[in-house]
């Protein structure tokens, strides 16, 4: 007849060790999640390159720290040389891109002064 965990060991306790086996999980996820979303970056990249004309593209936020990116993160681009007319399209773009990824493209022309520095000094050109 089955234990409850209540009824476990100290032993069987340390064996079965739930937590340790979820994180387990949840980092595996996390870890393809993550390979996802640079394979989505990249192909944003691409995208805003090759149809919208930018020159440099950076991914910044959780994307780039392995121990900050997490089930719900997004993936957070800016990019520079976008015509202003053609921002919001080149928004609409690669926000449909993925549909398991909320993709957040900084306007650098528009954007307080503070997150331009933050994508500038910890963004990861794609």
């Amino acid at each position: 007849m089955p234990k409850t965990v209540l009824e476990l060991t100290a032993q069987e306790w340390q064996a079965y060790q739930p937590s340790a086996q979820l994180g387990r999980l949840v980092e595996m996820q996390s870890d393809e999640r993550r390979q996802a979303a640079w394979q989505v970056a990249r192909q944003a990249a691409r995208v805003l390159r090759q149809e919208f004309g930018a020159s440099r593209i950076v991914v910044f936020g959780s994307l780039p720290h392995r121990s900050g990116f997490n089930p719900w993160s997004d993936i957070d681009l800016a990019a520079w040389g976008i015509p202003a007319g053609r921002f919001y399209r080149a928004v609409a773009v690669i926000t449909g891109l993925s549909p398991d990824f909320k993709i957040d493209l900084l306007d650098l022309e528009t954007c307080k002064p503070a997150l331009r520095q933050i994508a500038e000094r910890e963004g990861v050109d794609l």
